[in-house]
């Protein structure tokens, strides 16, 4: 009897081993790892460009003048804000003065930031005393039209790099027009050329030192302060700010 073929033995293939979740967890933590890669390089292209492109271009409205109107609207106000653009070689160098002597007396010479006003400002608040604060224009400048308000570590920190950005990118004759423009001077009053028109009826050009003063004193507070018919409190202050307006001398953008 003819012997029967034994079926040949059939080919396996070793079966491919599961990662293990050692394996998994490296993998997970790379993604994670150029996730937050990624993110930083676009909010650093994202934050240089927008610098480099106000540098040119006038800001159109801040952060701030789109939470009051969401305050007025929650409210039942009525939505607006008074915000036209005034060159700064149109705006009056008196209320240049004001600012610098009510807000920043080293303005001109400082790279962003006054060490000294910051610890002041510390000692004081940490007596209990009046809470004040120690921000130099180029902070505020930097809050105003990049960040929103608040006292958090993340968005002081986020001030401090927007602030060294535009005293690069911009400058302090820049810095001084974008802070012009954009600041609070009443309640729904922006920049100038809105606050000279509203406090006085006239242009931002011709502004008197005691005017230029009255604006700048209200600054702190403006939707609470009254640049005309003030108070006790405010009429010293300007009278103050006049004085110190002597001490600031001429101001020289280009040069410490």
């Amino acid at each position: 009897m003819a012997a029967t073929k034994k079926p040949a033995p059939k080919k396996t293939t070793a079966s491919k081993s599961k990662p293990t979740a050692k394996k998994k967890n490296r993998s997970l933590g790379q993604k994670v790892k150029w996730f937050f890669i990624k993110l930083m390089l676009w909010f650093f292209g994202l934050s240089i460009g927008s610098v480099i492109f106000f540098k040119f271009v006038p800001v159109p409205f801040t952060p701030l003048m789109i939470i009051r109107a969401i305050e007025n609207k929650v409210g039942g106000k009525e939505v607006y804000f008074d915000h036209d653009w005034e060159p700064i070689d149109k705006i009056s160098m008196n209320l240049q003065k004001a600012v610098i002597a009510s807000e920043d007396g080293t303005f001109l010479i400082h790279n962003g930031f006054d060490f000294k006003a910051l610890q002041k400002a510390y000692k004081s608040n940490e007596r209990g005393r009046r809470i004040r604060g120690g921000s130099t224009i180029s902070q505020q400048t930097a809050k105003n039209v990049f960040l929103w308000q608040g006292k958090s570590y993340l968005r002081k920190g986020l001030e401090a790099y927007f602030t060294v950005l535009i005293e690069i990118i911009w400058g302090k004759e820049r810095i001084m027009e974008v802070y012009l423009n954009s600041i609070e001077m009443g309640d729904g009053v922006y920049g100038a050329y809105a606050a000279t028109e509203h406090w006085y009826r006239r242009d931002a050009s011709s502004l008197t030192p005691m005017q230029a003063a009255g604006i700048a004193a209200i600054l702190p507070n403006p939707r609470k302060f009254k640049a005309t018919g003030s108070s006790s409190y405010i009429n010293r202050r300007k009278e103050r700010i006049v004085r110190e307006m002597r001490y600031v001398g001429k101001i020289n953008y280009n040069g410490k």
